[in-house]
């Protein structure tokens, strides 16, 4: 299936794991999809944990979260930085009221955390949060990969593989 004119938001700020933010990018360019890059400003250069540089397409405030089919937040030390803005829980919790597809990686169920989202659901992240996802009502497991609902979740980049096999299968619902 072609997905042309689907589009995806990819959460950016300073300081992402850079495979987690460009494995899933381009897998669903491949597949089709435009994916925006969308951070706090717009055409602004964000780097990566490792250096890796990507450069924003719009800021949280211009887009309309409702011309999307689903939202990646990649993990590293952004997810830190992402969910202090009110925007980005915003975006996270439309997409929840709308069971569109949410992609959480490593350290990004921080995001989904403070957007309020995950009492009850199957999760999994780095270890590293496990009390984190925990405490926020949410039921933990040490799997690559794993998908409640809409929400798609992952432990780390050697997972990268299965996670962007669950979240495209997401996609086709």
């Amino acid at each position: 299936m072609t997905h042309t004119n689907r589009k995806i938001i990819a959460l950016v700020s300073d300081d992402f794991e850079d495979l987690e933010l460009w494995y899933p990018v381009l897998r669903l360019r491949e597949a089709g999809f435009t994916v925006d890059l969308v951070a706090e400003k717009a055409q602004t250069v964000y780097h990566g944990k490792y250096g890796v540089p990507v450069t924003s397409d719009y800021s949280f405030t211009d887009i309309k979260v409702a011309d999307y089919a689903g939202i990646l937040v990649p993990g590293g030390w952004s997810p830190d930085k992402l969910r202090r803005f009110p925007e980005v829980l915003e975006m996270v919790r439309y997409f929840d009221t709308q069971k569109l597809p949410i992609g959480q990686i490593c350290h990004a169920g921080w995001v989904l955390i403070s957007a309020g989202i995950l009492d009850g659901v199957n999760v999994t992240s780095t270890p590293g949060i496990k009390d984190d996802m925990t405490n926020a009502g949410a039921i933990w497991h040490d799997t690559p990969a794993i998908t409640d609902g809409h929400i798609i979740s992952s432990r780390r980049p050697p997972d990268l593989p299965e996670y962007m096999q669950h979240y495209l299968a997401a996609l086709e619902k």
